[in-house]
């Protein structure tokens, strides 16, 4: 058979189009996956030169830190010590915790919180005080670990658990005297607040830093604090050190000798037992603080470790006022401890002499106001009146010399005036005058006002440390140094003077060495062998017509009693003063301050035994 030809002039099959048209719809696909391609692979080559060239240092430190941690080395604190380089604060092994926000997970945090004994709202505030901070500065969350809250680190730390936990040494930790010994002098040291972050003094350290918060450990903050280092440890994925990269040791911080002598800071801290209120003990020759007590007192090693908030509450509102240092910042009327100012202003104008007499009937009238004393005295002289503390001689020398040359006097002696200890803090009393009221209460001051000021009461407030450096410069013949706690503290080698007659500073001394020798009213403060000159104080709180009206108020603002001294009383080696709020009479307080200074010359005396070999291997090494 003949093949068959095809029928050129019949139409095509259905078929024969149909694979035209899926030719076409495939080349349409291939080009559509085509240009796809291109694209993927662009926004490829695009995100690669993101990643490898615009952001590749920040992408470089990212992969870093995901292998290398960076755990600060803690500093070790600077010691204080005694003028005989004795330890006072030392420092002691401690741990603390840190929490890497670089892996932190906010769910843990309650978990956290409990293990550690943390409140969980002071921990979620602490960690938001960091947001704006980079994300490597890991957030110190509690120091002072015991050994439950470190075995409780130790346990949870693991990737799988809490890996945002970081335990480290913490060779800073202080260990402070026992009893509060010279807690106000010493102070304490506490983590930085946001408040301190924002003042000029604190503006160079940054948060979670320990820095001192109060007493020596603030005011000489810069010496006692070292410098941190860093360790730069490469970790697997699990946390665990595979190898320590770069360690930079931690520069401690300087050691820090003070004037204090430790023995008598014991038995002054001793004769405070149980007592309210303040001893200071200098030397009138340099200004040099030998001891210093404030009572009630505190532990400073509570403030060390963590304290909660309720803590902190119950000390700042405790009505004995722990926290305050009453050696320089209680102010309270002086009461006859004032006297001798008085006098030597009164011998120095000419408007008193030794042999000046008035007349005590045991009370006496001014501007139509009657003014009592504590006893009938008769006709006194100016060194009876010291010796027996006669009211009535001074209202009327106070009345002769007028405010303002009572204030001319007191501001040359330091009242009115900080003394400029190198401690924060101090308060600066009240020396008035007609200045000073026309200032604070825009009014005159009338002529009957003076008579309260001149036996130390009225208006005129001040503080134990004062009283101690105006009745030394007085001792000295004129000389006040700078009280100061820290040996060649600047600016205290450059004393005031002033020119005073040498025969009315006699004239005063001699009668407060009456005071204690002649059964004055400082007779508990005599010592067999020792020359002691003093004077007592006694000082209202309130008037006598609210204690009458009050009289529970009156049972809780008795009599703050006061007693001034130095020995011996031609060249005076050492001051003290002793404030006893309400122990009534400046003779009760006398016992306080002759215990302190038995202790210095006892002390002298032991050493003057020694051979200069035994003294420098008691001093130790300087």
């Amino acid at each position: 058979m003949t093949p068959l030809e095809p029928d050129h002039g019949r139409p095509q099959e259905p078929s024969s189009r149909l694979l035209r048209d899926d030719t076409r719809f495939a080349l349409g696909r291939i080009a559509a996956f085509q240009y796809a391609t291109v694209a993927v692979f662009l926004f490829l080559i695009g995100g690669f030169w993101i990643l490898q060239v615009r952001d590749h240092e920040v992408n470089s430190e990212l992969a870093e830190r995901n292998r290398i941690k960076t755990v600060p080395l803690v500093a070790p604190r600077g010691k204080i010590l005694d003028r005989d380089g004795r330890v006072i604060v030392d420092n002691r092994p401690s741990f603390r915790v840190l929490l890497s926000r670089e892996s932190v997970n906010r769910d843990h945090f309650a978990a956290i919180a409990q293990g550690l004994h943390l409140d969980l709202a002071e921990l979620q505030s602490r960690v938001r005080r960091y947001d704006s901070r980079p994300k490597y500065i890991a957030v110190p969350i509690k120091t002072e670990l015991t050994r439950g809250e470190m075995a409780f680190v130790q346990s949870h730390s693991d990737a799988q658990t809490f890996p945002e936990l970081e335990m480290i040494e913490d060779p800073s930790a202080r260990l402070y005297p026992q009893s509060g010994l010279a807690a106000h002098v010493l102070g304490y040291v506490g983590e930085v607040s946001d408040a301190e972050l924002d003042t000029p003094e604190f503006a160079k350290y940054a948060q979670g830093e320990i820095v001192g918060q109060s007493g020596l450990e603030r005011q000489y903050n810069d010496i006692l604090m070292g410098v941190d280092g860093q360790e730069r440890r490469l970790v697997d994925n699990v946390g665990r050190v595979r190898q320590v990269l770069e360690n930079v040791e931690a520069t401690p911080g300087h050691s820090l000798q003070t004037t204090l002598d430790i023995d008598l800071q014991a038995v002054a801290e001793l004769s405070m037992e149980g007592r309210k209120g303040a001893v200071i003990a200098l030397d009138p020759r340099n200004g040099e603080v030998l001891a210093m007590v404030s009572r009630p007192t505190f532990d400073p090693g509570m403030f060390a470790s963590h304290i909660r908030q309720e803590v902190w509450k119950d000390v700042m509102n405790d009505p004995d006022t722990p926290l305050l240092n009453n050696a320089i910042q209680a102010q309270l009327a002086p009461g006859s401890t004032f006297k001798p100012i008085v006098a030597l202003a009164g011998l120095e104008t000419g408007l008193l002499e030794p042999n000046t007499t008035f007349y005590c009937p045991g009370s006496a009238t001014f501007y139509g106001v009657t003014h009592k004393c504590d006893a009938v005295h008769g006709t006194i002289n100016l060194h009876q009146a010291i010796v027996h503390s006669c009211d009535v001689y001074f209202y009327n020398v106070g009345n002769r010399l007028g405010i303002d040359t009572i204030a001319e006097y007191g501001q040359m002696a330091g009242f009115g005036t900080k003394t400029g200890i190198d401690l924060p803090g101090e308060a600066e009393g009240v020396m008035p005058s007609t200045k000073w009221k026309l200032r604070t209460q825009r009014e005159k001051w009338y002529a009957g006002e003076t008579i309260s000021v001149a036996i130390g009461q009225g208006a005129v407030v001040v503080t134990p440390i004062q009283l101690a450096v105006a009745m030394g410069g007085l001792a000295m013949g004129g000389v006040w140094y700078k009280p100061h706690l820290v040996r060649d503290a600047p600016g205290t080698d450059q004393p005031r003077r002033a020119n005073l007659r040498a025969d009315n500073i006699a004239t005063v001394v001699s009668g407060m060495n009456g005071v204690v020798t002649e059964e004055g009213t400082g007779a508990a403060a005599r010592i067999a062998g020792i020359d002691v000159c003093g004077k007592t104080g006694s000082a209202q709180r309130i008037s006598n017509t609210l204690a009458k009206s009050n009289k529970a108020l009156a049972s809780t603002m008795k009599d703050t009693a006061w007693f001034v001294a130095f020995s011996p009383c031609d060249h005076p080696e050492i001051v003290v003063a002793a404030l006893w709020e309400s122990g009534e009479h400046g003779a009760l307080a006398a016992p306080i301050v002759r215990d302190v200074i038995k202790a210095y010359f006892d002390k002298k005396a032991r050493q003057n035994q020694l051979k200069p070999q035994q003294i420098a291997w008691f001093r130790g090494p300087q």
